[in-house]
Parts: structure tokens; sequence; C-alpha cells
């Protein structure tokens, strides 16, 4: 199975888990790809940032959520480190 081409940060790539929950929904994969790649850098950074796998999944469903409901970035994020 190929992977489906998808936008990536400025700094950070897209990781499976993340790149599979927004090719699966076409709402969240559209504004993913008009958001600015440095926003999609936070969006990527917070979701690796996590410490614990419980905490990555809700995360990555979040990104999800959100982006659907018009979120831009991350809530409450200090900001991607490695810009």
């Amino acid at each position: 199975m190929a992977k489906k081409d998808i936008s990536t940060g400025v700094v950070h790539r897209v990781p499976t888990d993340l790149r599979r929950a927004l090719t699966s929904d076409s709402v969240a994969r559209e504004v993913w790809e008009n958001i600015t790649p440095l926003a999609r850098n936070e969006w990527i950074c917070w979701v690796k940032n996590a410490k614990q796998e419980a905490t990555r999944s809700r995360r990555i469903e979040r990104v999800r959520t959100d982006l659907i409901g018009g979120k831009r970035r991350p809530c409450c994020w200090p900001g991607c480190k490695h810009r």
C-alpha cells in the first residue's frame, strides 16, 4: 500500500499515525493542506512531544477534531522548539 502524499511541517515530517488520521478524514485533510507549513509543524511537534502512547493517541484525535472545528494551531502550546 502506497503512502498518501500529505504536506509536512517546516522541520518535522508527518508521523505515520497522524498521517493515517488525517488521510482518513477528508475535511481534516483539506484544512491540513490549507494551513501554513509552520502551523503544521506545530501540530506535528505537539503530537511527537507526548510522553505516553495514550496521550499521543488523544492528541492525534484532537488534531483531527480541532482542524475540523477551525483551529489552525494547538491550544496552549508554547510552540515547537525545533524551528
